[in-house]
C-alpha cells in the first residue's frame, strides 16, 4: 500500500493504494478538557502531515474543548469533530473514532494524544512504517533511539513497570505495549474484533496490541521522543492503573489456560 509523498515529506512520488486512489489517513485525537493544548497540536499536526484528516473525539468537555474543536473544523475542511455524550475513557473514545473512520473508508487510522506528548512531526515515521509493510506501527519509547523528556520519575516507573508486567504475564515481545502513538491499517482494525473490546483506560492500548500480536499481524516499533505535557492535566488515575493490572492478569491466565487445553487435546 502506497501513501502520497505529501504525507511524508520523504520525496517519494505519490502512489495509490489497493483501492485505486491515494491512501487516506485519519488521525484520531480524543479530548477531555484539552482546550489549552488542542490548538497547538492541531497546528503542528496539520503542518507535519497536511494531506491527512483529523478527527477530534470530544467527551463533552466542560472547559469548552468541543466548541473550540468546532471552530477549528469550520476553518479547515480536513478537521472533523465527533461529539460524545459523556466521559467514558480512552478506549470508548478511540473505538468511536475508529468506527467513524472505517465507515468513511479511511485506509490508515492513527492514535495521538491531544497534549503534544506525541510529537506530530514524528507521525511521518509511523506512516512510513505502514507504507513499508507494517500492519500496525507503534511509536516506541523503549526501543533503541526512543526516549522520554521531562517525565516525572513516578510516571517513568509506572510506564516501565507496566510494560515489564505485560511482557511477563502476556509473553509479548512488544517493548512499548502501553504506547499510545500508533498507526493502523484499516484491515488491521477490522481483524481485531473491536466489537468485543471492553477496555476503557490505558489498558486499551495493551489490549489492541496484544490482539494484533496474537493474530500474527506485523507490528513495527518506531523510536520516538515522548515529551511530558506542558499544559492541562494528565488523565492517569489509580482506577486506570488497577484496570490495566487486573485486565492483563486475566488475559495472561486465559491465554495460558487455552494453551494448556490445546496441549491436552493433542495428547488425547
Amino acid at each position: 500500500m502506497g501513501l502520497p509523498s505529501g504525507l511524508f515529506g520523504l520525496g517519494r512520488p505519490a502512489t495509490c493504494g489497493m483501492k485505486g486512489r491515494p491512501v487516506r489517513v485519519l488521525t484520531i485525537i480524543p479530548t477531555y478538557n484539552e482546550r489549552e493544548s488542542l490548538p497547538t497540536v492541531i497546528t503542528r499536526l496539520r503542518a507535519a502531515v497536511p494531506e491527512a484528516h483529523v478527527l477530534i473525539a470530544d467527551d463533552n468537555s466542560p472547559d469548552g474543548t468541543g466548541d473550540l474543536a468546532d471552530s477549528l473544523a469550520a476553518a479547515d475542511g480536513n478537521i472533523h469533530v465527533l461529539h460524545r455524550a459523556r466521559k467514558e475513557g480512552l478506549g470508548p473514545a478511540y473505538l468511536a473514532g475508529f468506527a467513524w473512520g472505517l465507515e468513511r473508508d479511511y485506509d490508515v487510522l492513527v492514535e495521538m494524544d491531544a497534549d503534544c506528548s506525541h510529537q506530530p512531526e514524528q507521525l511521518p515515521l509511523l506512516l512510513d512504517a505502514v507504507e513499508r509493510g507494517a500492519d500496525m506501527a507503534i511509536g516506541s519509547r523503549y526501543v533503541p533511539g526512543g526516549r522520554t523528556e521531562n517525565w516525572p520519575l513516578q510516571r517513568q516507573l509506572i510506564s516501565r513497570g507496566g510494560n515489564l508486567y505485560s511482557r511477563i504475564l502476556l509473553g509479548t515481545s512488544i517493548h512499548d505495549i502501553t504506547g499510545g502513538f500508533r498507526a493502523y491499517r484499516d484491515t488491521t482494525l477490522r481483524a481485531l474484533g473491536l466489537d468485543t473490546v471492553e477496555s476503557r483506560g490505558y489498558c486499551f492500548q495493551i489490549d489492541l496490541a496484544w490482539r494484533a500480536e496474537r493474530a500474527g499481524l506485523k507490528i513495527v516499533e518506531v523510536p520516538i521522543t515522548f515529551v511530558e505535557r506542558e499544559e492541562g492535566v494528565s488523565k492517569m488515575s489509580n482506577d486506570v492503573t488497577v484496570e490495566a493490572a487486573t485486565s492483563v492478569a486475566k488475559w495472561g491466565l486465559c491465554a495460558r489456560a487455552e494453551t494448556l487445553a490445546r496441549k491436552l487435546r493433542l495428547r488425547g
